[in-house]
């Protein structure tokens, strides 16, 4: 029998897989190796968060950059400079000793996180396009496998002594390695001649975005605030307390698996429905249970009602006609990741006046809100 040629669409599945994969591991590289950052810059708390902030104010810049130049040059490009930035940003981070070092190498691994981003995006969108079927959760479940990759080698790596610069280079050896493998079969068409760099998100794209921002927002509570509620509020031991991040990451993980099933099979509009109040009252409950194991149930629902929502809205926003998805790619994504740096902010002050517990029902109300608006732009004819 003549052997068939390959698909190019398999291919490129598994290129866009690699490509969400490599961000989410390259990003829980770095949260073990903070201490040691902060240890080697003399930094106190106070230094290393606004050190920490150019870390988002990369990404914040480039996103919307990033959509521009991939429509003028194509994903590939723009994905493989990203990730090849990464490699090398990765081990400088081992090593710089300056405060403002610091901060410039994670302004450019923030840049190139945020291209990375954006761009796999637009090539997850084209990809699912062409395939006629839900994907884009399944994409986003590789960035959740490669965070807890990401930090579960590295911190291995980091307890049995090896050093922190082999640790990187070994990190930045693997995405040097998947680029390879991968880039061949990341997009390379182009924009049409003419096309606009940049717009604010308009319509749907508007309401696609907010939706994001809070899903965002959700997520990004879970990850600076949860070790915190259950220490604070419930009294947890702080040695316990991480473990409601743990919980989350892995629920998010496994319904994210299991997510291009679920809307294949109920739709897009229920899917974030579902999710939305799925999600708020997971939190709601680790909000008011009692013990320690209702919490963490709690923050289970969570990570499965937000499993799938941000997925379904970058499909939309694929698929909608009032903005070219090379403008609109960017700005939701650009929204969503505002929520991750502006919500745990604004969760501080409302908690500061008056309590954590009411902050993050009140995150709970605002994601059970959310998921009537994107199911009802989930119901709107592609």
């Amino acid at each position: 029998m003549p052997r068939l040629p390959a698909d190019p669409r398999s291919a490129q599945q598994r290129a866009t897989r690699a490509a969400f994969f490599i961000p989410g591991f390259v990003i829980a590289t770095w949260a073990p190796i903070v201490p040691f950052a902060k240890l080697r810059a003399g930094l106190d708390d106070a230094q290393l968060g606004l050190v920490l902030l150019c870390l988002g104010l990369g990404s914040l810049v480039a996103m919307p950059l990033a959509g521009a130049l991939a429509a003028r040059q194509g994903c590939r490009r723009v994905m493989l400079a990203a990730a090849l930035l990464m490699l090398v940003l990765l081990p400088l981070l081992a090593v710089v000793s300056d405060a403002w070092l610091l901060g410039g190498v994670l302004l450019l691994l923030g840049a190139a996180m945020g291209a990375m981003d954006c761009t796999m995006n637009i090539q997850a969108v084209l990809v699912e396009r062409e395939a006629g079927r839900p994907m884009m959760s399944g994409f986003h479940a590789y960035y959740s496998i490669g965070s807890l990759a990401g930090a579960v080698v590295v911190t291995l790596m980091l307890g049995v002594g090896v050093p922190v610069l082999a640790a990187t280079v070994a990190v930045s050896a693997v995405v040097l390695l998947l680029a390879a493998v991968s880039a061949r079969a990341w997009r390379a068409e182009r924009a049409a001649g003419g096309a606009a760099a940049f717009a604010l998100p308009r319509g749907v794209v508007l309401g696609i975005g907010l939706v994001c921002f809070v899903s965002f927002l959700a997520e990004g509570a879970m990850l600076d605030w949860s070790a915190v509620f259950l220490h604070e509020v419930k009294g947890v031991e702080l040695e316990r307390a991480g473990w409601a991040f743990v919980v989350f990451n892995l629920a998010m993980t496994a319904t994210r698996l299991a997510g291009d099933r679920v809307v294949a099979g109920v739709g897009r509009a229920r899917t974030v429905l579902a999710g939305g109040l799925v999600g708020a009252s997971g939190l709601a409950l680790a909000m008011l249970a009692p013990g320690l194991g209702m919490g963490l149930a709690g923050y289970a629902l969570l990570g499965v009602g937000c499993a799938n929502i941000v997925p379904v809205m970058f499909t939309l926003a694929g698929g909608q006609t009032r903005m070219p998805e090379h403008l609109a790619i960017p700005a939701v994504t650009t929204m969503g990741y505002a929520g991750v740096l502006a919500g745990p902010a604004l969760i501080g002050f409302v908690a500061q006046g008056a309590s954590l517990t009411a902050a993050l029902l009140l995150v709970a109300c605002a994601l059970a809100a959310a998921a009537g608006l994107g199911a009802r732009i989930g119901r709107r004819p592609a």
